[in-house]
């Protein structure tokens, strides 16, 4: 006497594989969302410190280039509310 036929389970998990599919799916389909980036305010500030550190990179490749050019009245007008 047979009690369990292979054939039948085999039909019973390609069942409950196709169920799972199907509700993976549809639980795709209500969490669609749309992308979206935030910026930290502190990932704003590196933003604006890179602008400067390429500012330092040209200061330093003009003065070893010989191309600096330093005012001597900007420096003066600066250290006159110090003295």
């Amino acid at each position: 006497m047979k009690i369990n036929d292979t054939q039948r389970i085999a039909a019973a998990n390609t069942y409950r594989k196709s169920n799972e599919d199907r509700v993976i799916q549809t639980e795709g389909k209500k969490q669609k969302k749309k992308d979206e980036v935030n910026i930290s305010s502190e990932a704003k500030e590196l933003q604006g410190a890179s602008g400067a550190k390429q500012q330092v990179e040209d200061l330093k490749q003009s003065y070893q280039t010989g191309t600096y050019h330093v005012e001597a009245s900007k420096i003066a007008e600066k250290l006159l509310p110090y003295l």
